[in-house]
């Protein structure tokens, strides 16, 4: 049988040790239970979710992280703001010529 150690703060302890006796069970027989648990449904045994503003953040920071490898593959990714600012001065004088 395998010793199994980590790290947690006091208080949750505490906390999860309270819960768990309510329900009937010590500490060490929970973290068997989650275990058990975990690998019988192949994966983590509750609802793992993040709020639309953490999925939001993580699509927005995606996205920047994108854009930035294309500016570098590109070779403009040194640009300056007033450099970026004439760039699209330009490209919106070209459209309007086309319209």
């Amino acid at each position: 049988m395998a010793i199994v150690q980590f790290r947690v703060e006091d208080e949750l302890k505490k906390e999860a040790a309270f819960v768990f006796e309510r329900l009937g069970l010590d500490l060490s027989s929970a973290m068997r239970l989650f275990l058990r648990r975990s690998v019988d449904c192949k994966g983590i045994p509750f609802p793992m979710t993040l709020s639309e503003n953490a999925y939001q953040a993580t699509e927005a920071a995606n996205i920047m992280r994108e854009s930035q490898d294309i500016s570098a593959k590109n070779g403009n990714s040194e640009m300056t703001l007033e450099e970026i600012n004439k760039e699209i001065a330009l490209a919106r004088a070209k459209r309007r010529k086309r319209e």
